[in-house]
């Protein structure tokens, strides 16, 4: 059952460059083997954190391809594919290949902010006519808008919608959703911090950014707060606290890619707009490390 497979620590894998700015497919082999071998449930490709609004089209199948030979199927696959033109994206259907892929995390339409119907309207018609479920995305301080509980709660009844990404940081919004929501309908923390205490009242896992430079430590926090066992979770979780901000201080992947690069699994480099993290940002995550 696929809600089985996505319970516990996703992560939202960063897409590795070569100094030529070329995805650097032998740094994406090692990335790949670090965060299985690390013990993550699930990855995901083509989100925010892969830099997808900076790859092209041509590019984001050589990595669906690319991951999902290296992976052949030792974890489930997510693929990251939204927009804010819900035609786009109904368009974009017929040029991916969906065989090996799990279920898509879908983002809320940013920079347009619609209203909550049209969000309602916009996960409908992907969710119609989408060949794997659908995972929701609510990520306002990237979209602009939020995805309500009520709409949320609206969306969990269709039949090919599985879950949420919630990243809006209001707990109380969360609450609702995990008090209200189906029995199989997934609640999954998109802020990596607020993972353990999501548990508690109801979130299944987490899809991450931490995960991706740590992430035996991270799946086995995540693990042990889905068992309950909260002590000995947040004593992990102080370990991220400081070093959380810092992964978004100059943009996402920025902070995670210089602790990758620390770590001798992938370089820095990003693409424009971002830049590579400063001397500042490095000095301190170097402290922390």
């Amino acid at each position: 059952m696929i809600r089985e497979k996505l319970r516990g620590t996703g992560v939202a894998l960063v897409t590795p460059f070569a100094a030529d700015l070329s995805i650097d497919y032998p740094a994406f082999a090692k990335l790949l083997d670090f965060v299985l071998d690390g013990g993550v449930n699930y990855v995901v490709i083509n989100g925010t954190t892969a830099e997808s609004a900076t790859t092209t089209t041509a590019e984001k199948a050589e990595i669906l391809k690319f991951v999902k030979n290296h992976v052949n199927g030792r974890v489930p696959l997510v693929y990251g594919l939204g927009g804010n033109s819900t035609q786009h994206v109904l368009d974009t259907f017929a040029e991916v290949n969906f065989e090996g892929v799990d279920a898509i995390l879908s983002v809320s339409p940013y920079y347009n902010k619609p209203s909550q119907q049209g969000i309602y309207q916009h996960y409908m018609q992907i969710a119609d006519i989408s060949p794997v479920p659908v995972i929701l995305y609510n990520v306002p301080g990237r979209t602009g808008s939020n995805v309500t509980a009520e709409t949320t709660l609206k969306l969990a009844l269709h039949d090919n919608i599985i879950g949420i990404k919630e990243a809006s940081g209001n707990l109380e919004q969360c609450m609702q959703i995990a008090k209200h929501k189906p029995q199989e309908f997934m609640l999954i923390s998109g802020d990596d911090l607020l993972t353990v205490p999501m548990t508690a009242f109801g979130a299944e896992g987490v899809i991450s950014v931490l995960a991706n430079a740590f992430p035996e430590k991270f799946s086995k926090m995540i693990q042990l707060s889905l068992d309950y066992k909260f002590k000995e979770a947040t004593e992990l979780l102080n370990g991220f606290v400081d070093i959380n901000p810092l992964m978004y201080e100059e943009g996402n992947p920025v902070g995670v890619k210089a602790v990758l690069e620390r770590f001798g699994v992938c370089s820095t480099f990003v693409r424009l707009p971002l830049i590579e993290a400063s001397a500042g940002l490095r000095d301190r995550l170097y402290k922390l490390l």
